[in-house]
């Protein structure tokens, strides 16, 4: 078993109901993840009290050309995120849970947003948004896509201002460190 290093980049988005996509800006995140060989993949689980996402803010988040508004802040508390990578093409596929917790100035904080979604190097679409993402590169640097339908969050006013429920889509560039090392692992375990 050995560890894969996540970080995320620039150039990301999210998109939620019928508003348009976010840039977000995720330079900063990261996490580690232990890793188990399995025939021609890798099992890859990131331990959630270890893996940091960037918050959605005025610094990070742009709605068409304009940052958020200050003191809006969208924190990303990570649950779950597992699943598996093929070094030889460089796929991936995680199941990804969060909880989304919105703030306004701290003094309106509507219950958490519970997110799950399939990130994936491959092709997504829901019932709103679509997405494709890219294979991770010789560099171990690729673009994970997901598409969720996010339920109701029980506050009346924060769901009806997102149309809860409706589809989220979310655009993760990223990179893994170690990557490299796994593939001629594998590749040695194939000769005879």
């Amino acid at each position: 078993m050995t560890s894969l290093q996540l970080h995320t980049q620039a150039g990301c988005g999210l998109a939620i109901g019928r508003y348009p996509r976010f840039r977000y800006d995720a330079r900063g995140g990261s996490g580690r993840a232990t890793c188990t060989p399995v025939d021609d993949r890798l099992e890859i689980v990131f331990d959630p009290a270890d893996l940091s996402i960037p918050p959605l803010n005025w610094r990070t988040t742009q709605v068409l050309v304009l940052p958020l508004p200050p003191g809006l802040q969208i924190a990303i508390e990570p649950l779950t995120l597992a699943g598996q990578l093929v070094p030889a093409s460089g796929a991936v596929t995680l199941r990804f849970e969060a909880r989304f917790h919105c703030s306004w100035a701290g003094l309106y904080r509507p219950p958490p947003l519970l997110v799950t979604t399939d990130l994936s190097t491959g092709s997504v679409a829901g019932q709103r948004h679509h997405a494709k993402g890219s294979p991770l590169d010789a560099r171990g640097q690729g673009c994970l896509v997901g598409v969720a339908r996010v339920p109701p969050s029980g506050d009346p006013w924060l769901d009806g201002f997102l149309g809860l429920p409706d589809d989220a889509l979310a655009v993760l560039r990223c990179g893994f460190d170690g990557l490299k090392g796994e593939r001629s692992a594998m590749d040695a375990a194939d000769l005879p």
